[in-house]
């Protein structure tokens, strides 16, 4: 239910987006989709829950976009984003002379670590 919710969210954020990107004010949008304004209005204030696939296509047509930019749905958000010391650490084995290709050379070392912070615990 919480992902529905999510993604109910996008869809309306993401018109209200692109409307916007193209110029067109809620009122053009409504006459050109046929398609109320206060239901246009709903949908991107997130207030209409399940707007109909119909009504979804009249809007990508309009706005010249294929339904999945307007859904754009967290999974097929690109992969989840590194912190900086994970970024700064790869630069630094960059730097280093270690290359991706023999990363995995170094494996007894990091198993070793994980070992001893064990240990330690």
């Amino acid at each position: 239910m919480e992902y529905c919710g999510v993604m109910k969210i996008m869809i309306g954020n993401n018109i209200s987006t692109i409307r916007k990107q193209r110029g067109f004010t809620l009122s053009e949008l409504s006459e050109r989709t046929g398609v109320s304004k206060s239901y246009l209005s709903n949908i991107e204030r997130n207030l209409k829950q399940n707007p109909s696939i119909h009504v979804m296509e009249k809007i990508a047509a309009v706005l010249n976009v294929d339904i999945k930019s307007l859904l754009k749905i967290a999974a097929e958000d690109p992969k989840p984003q590194l912190d900086k010391e994970w970024i700064d650490f790869i630069a630094y084995l960059k730097n280093s002379g270690i290359d991706k290709e023999r990363i995995h050379e170094y494996k007894i070392v990091v198993e070793f670590m994980k070992w001893h912070n064990d240990k330690v615990k």
